[in-house]
């Protein structure tokens, strides 16, 4: 049994940071030693603390190691229509979203699709993502094989989608039933593979689809349910003609007993009242999608206020709406959209946000999202230097907070030095060649 120990700084945190003073809210290591067996952290403590004999010792100084950063919302099957020109949501999924997702009908495709969307969560320091598939079994079967393949700590499922899309797919509320019945069974629990039940939203699925969803999660209530909410006007308008004797939007899915703690809604940025007193009843979970909000007009999300309603929410890319598959960058844009709000939100939160935050939204939070004994060693080498301008700003760097806070603002992929999944390298070249063309 080989014993790794990672030597470098580290920092983690215990609990949603309360500022930038509030040092109770995580671990801070100068020169730290993260000791990883069989894919776990055994360890963690003070290098100089730490028994070295018999063990490899990677030195990352002086660089900073998080947990691995966690996204709470992204479709791996739009990884190819990322950047793509549209006006607004509706016109985007038309143009665009339904004839990309038509070519996960081919197996073949969706692997290469999964091993390049699995790289880039590598080069971006993201080891855990929940995922949407396309209406395809294949695509979920696809994205679980290669994430076994690299043991990580993914969640999918198939998109239902029986009516107001082309007919190449369109399932049927039975289909869709039978065959994400089928995909819970292969694939949840199996490894670090953990399923979400997944109708798109309320205009792609009738009655009888989101009844089948809701029987679905009544069986299976250790599975996910994610789907979108409150995004865009024309699509509230549009969900409320559709299902007319909801009183909400929310309320659809109210109706067919769809919400919960593990009910993952993304973006919730025009709610009401109501719901959002309802999604705080219900335990479910807002996803903030600041770079899709703003690429596609959507609207600037009200943390405060679904904050203090006790609403939980989690942060995402929303790949391809979204416009890049790494946290830095998320985190950043979110950062802006909060500013417009005239809302706060200290480089502290922000990587709580990223790493615990999101494995607390995901109830995850006793397995990834900290580095502690116990916890799966997924990890990211974070450099603060790692382009000239941020090297320059260093200079004059007095304190961690405004170390994150310049990774966060100026960082990307290149400023992800390493990152691991179950204790193993995952951004290095030498662990997965790129995917060929």
């Amino acid at each position: 049994m080989e014993r790794t120990i990672l030597r470098a700084r580290v920092l983690t945190f215990h609990r949603t940071p309360q500022g930038v003073r509030d040092e109770g809210a995580y671990t801070y290591l100068e020169d730290g030693a993260i000791t990883i067996e069989e894919g776990l952290v055994t360890a963690l403590g003070d290098y100089a603390a730490t028994a070295t004999v018999g063990a490899r010792v990677v030195d990352h100084r002086p660089h900073l190691i998080l947990p691995g950063f966690i996204d709470t919302h992204v479709h791996y099957v739009q990884s190819q229509i990322l950047a793509s020109y549209a006006g607004s949501l509706l016109e985007w999924l038309e143009t665009y979203t339904f004839l990309e997702e038509q070519k996960f009908a081919e197996p073949d495709h969706a692997a290469r699709i999964a091993a390049c969307f699995f790289d880039e969560l590598a080069r971006h320091g993201t080891t855990t993502a929940a995922t949407y598939g396309s209406m395809h079994a294949a695509s979920v079967d696809a994205f679980f094989a290669e994430a076994e393949r690299r043991d990580l700590r993914m969640i999918c499922g198939k998109v239902m989608m029986d009516r107001e899309a082309p007919d190449a797919l369109r399932d049927t509320a039975q289909s869709a039933h039978d065959d994400s019945k089928a995909l819970i069974e292969r694939w949840h629990g199996r490894g670090r593979g953990l399923y979400a039940i997944t109708p798109r939203f309320a205009i792609t699925s009738t009655p009888a689809q989101l009844e089948a969803a809701g029987a679905l999660l009544s069986a299976y209530p250790d599975c996910y349910l994610q789907t979108h909410l409150g995004e865009n006007a024309a699509e509230i308008r549009y969900s409320l003609e559709l299902y007319p004797m909801a009183r909400d939007y929310t309320g659809i899915y109210e109706s067919f007993d769809l919400l919960g703690p593990k009910t993952l809604l993304g973006h919730c940025i025009h709610l009401t009242e109501r719901e959002v007193g309802l999604l705080a009843e219900t335990r479910s979970v807002a996803v903030f999608c600041p770079t899709s909000n703003l690429f596609l007009g959507s609207g600037l999300f009200d943390r405060t206020r679904l904050q203090t309603a006790g609403v939980r929410i989690g942060l995402a890319t929303d790949v391809g709406g979204g416009t890049n598959f790494g946290l830095l960058r998320t985190l950043d844009e979110g950062y802006k959209v909060l500013q417009l709000r005239g809302e706060r939100m200290d480089p502290f939160q922000s990587f709580h946000m990223a790493t615990r935050g999101n494995a607390e939204a995901l109830g995850l939070a006793d397995r990834i999202g900290s580095i502690a004994a116990g916890m799966e060693a997924d990890l990211v080498v974070l450099d603060a230097s790692a382009t000239p301008a941020m090297t320059l700003r260093m200079e004059t760097v007095t304190t961690l907070a405004e170390e994150l806070f310049l990774i966060q603002t100026l960082g990307d992929d290149r400023s992800v030095v390493e990152t691991y999944g179950a204790g193993r390298p995952l951004k290095s070249a030498s662990a997965f060649p790129r995917a060929s063309r």
